[in-house]
């Protein structure tokens, strides 16, 4: 295994880091930085220019900037959820709302398997935990390539009998605007999720047509709240992709999503902290639907030793 490389902002202890060791991979003018804590993206920049509202290295992730979200994104409603005849409870950390949020694995300490000058592999093995009592073999790929950054998840069910199972991400971009009202955005899907006073899901999800959540034609932001819930995105030759822009039409950045991810979460962070609220777009591809342990929409029940992966990708124009 290649030993990590510094950068120029690190301490010289990267254990003492918050997120743990820095895995820095290049190629060209392209440049990312993944976690040990989480295996999360914590900068992805071109020719120097930072695309990624994120935090720094002597920093805390907070607000799941760069997060993976495993193995369900968004909110479980109570922490509650019935699988394969059993009822299991999760531990509550949104205590505001009461749900559990985005995952187990967003601050366990994650192995390199791979670290090459362009790749990095992190791997955890999830073992049983209360509310989870499954073990999942985890794996979360960053490539850079000619055209941008490739991030792929791969889970496996380590364990002898079935588990539920869903992934997302949680990266905050930025295209260089004050704040997210300015920027442009375009979100190719058919229809979204109306949400309770808790933030869950209320489905079916419903058109998008004539409401203000419909960024099937780019067009600014503005002062619209998001914290949205997407569905049904129109794939062309298996991919989805969201925009980002500048009004000037650069910096500008495509997500582009495989068929594994039918939805999409998009977060203007207003329930942030005053210095960075608005400032980055959380654009959030998701394998499943929020509450898909209980509502079921998205959700994979993997079988012992059966295989999932989900591949996006992110580039950019600066």
């Amino acid at each position: 295994m290649q030993k990590a490389r510094k950068e120029s902002e690190m301490i010289s202890d990267p254990v003492a880091l918050p997120s743990g060791q820095q895995f820095e991979i290049q190629l060209g003018a392209l440049r990312a930085v993944i976690t040990e804590v989480g295996a999360g993206l914590r900068s992805f920049s071109v020719g120097g220019c930072e695309l990624l509202d994120t935090y720094g290295p002597h920093e805390m992730a907070s607000g799941g900037r760069g997060e993976v979200l495993l193995p369900w994104p968004g909110r479980i409603e109570d922490g509650a959820y019935t699988f394969a005849g059993s009822r299991y409870c999760l531990p509550i950390n949104e205590q505001a709302q009461h749900n559990a949020i985005h995952g187990l694995t967003r601050w366990a300490n994650w192995r390199p398997k791979v670290y090459e000058a362009q790749r990095v592999v992190m791997e955890l093995t999830l073992h049983p935990q209360p509310g989870y009592p499954f073990i999942l073999g985890l794996e979360e790929s960053y490539t850079l390539t000619e055209q941008g950054l490739e991030v792929q998840t791969t889970a496996q069910n380590i364990g002898t009998a079935p588990l539920p199972y869903g992934a997302g991400h949680h990266p905050y971009f930025t295209v260089g605007t004050d704040l997210v009202n300015d920027a442009i955005l375009h979100v190719p899907a058919r229809s979204y999720f109306r949400a309770n006073e808790r933030m869950l899901p209320l489905p079916p999800p419903i058109s998008v047509e004539g409401t203000p959540f419909d960024f099937r034609a780019p067009h600014p932001i503005g002062n619209l709240v998001l914290d949205t819930g997407y569905a049904d995105p129109i794939f062309e030759n298996g991919w989805a992709s969201v925009t980002l822009s500048a009004p000037a039409g650069t910096p500008g950045i495509t997500i582009s999503m495989d068929s594994a991810h039918p939805f999409l979460q998009i977060f203007s962070g207003d329930t942030l902290g005053a210095a960075a609220r608005r400032r980055g777009l959380a654009i959030e591809p998701y394998t499943c639907a929020p509450n898909a342990f209980n509502n079921g929409l998205g959700l994979r029940a993997l079988q012992p030793g059966e295989s999932f992966s989900s591949v996006w990708r992110v580039s950019a124009t600066v």
